[in-house]
């Protein structure tokens, strides 16, 4: 299959809650960037985080190989840092291949729980 997407993408939103509802790890508050790679080769993934109040802080390395898709939690980024909870952040993200990038997030703070994604910004 010929690669579909873009190599770089913005997700000008991010916000990760400090408290959640319900067993964990299924019903941690969380973000997640949807990574598609439909090329022969593997997808080596640069995420750079941005803040209001700071220096960015990257990159994340992720890899996502050929012909797969990867879901990556942004709590679960921690080197070179872990992303700081109730902190409005960010993220682009950057590819030596073209990929497609989706957003999703889980509100779980309360036990009304709140689900939505999107697809990011293609730059």
């Amino acid at each position: 299959m010929e690669a579909i997407g873009r190599r770089r993408w913005a997700i000008a939103e991010g916000y990760l809650p400090a408290g959640s509802h319900g067993p964990a790890p299924q019903m941690t508050s969380h973000e997640t960037v949807c990574i598609l790679n439909t090329s022969d080769q593997h997808a080596h993934i640069r995420i750079t985080i941005f803040y209001a109040d700071r220096e960015p802080v990257g990159p994340y390395l992720v890899t996502v190989p050929a012909r797969r898709t990867r879901h990556v939690r942004f709590n679960d980024l921690k080197d070179p840092a872990p992303i700081p909870t109730d902190t409005d952040y960010a993220s682009v993200i950057e590819s030596n291949v073209r990929i497609v990038v989706q957003h999703t997030r889980l509100d779980s703070r309360q036990a009304e729980n709140a689900l939505f994604s999107t697809m990011a910004f293609p730059a």
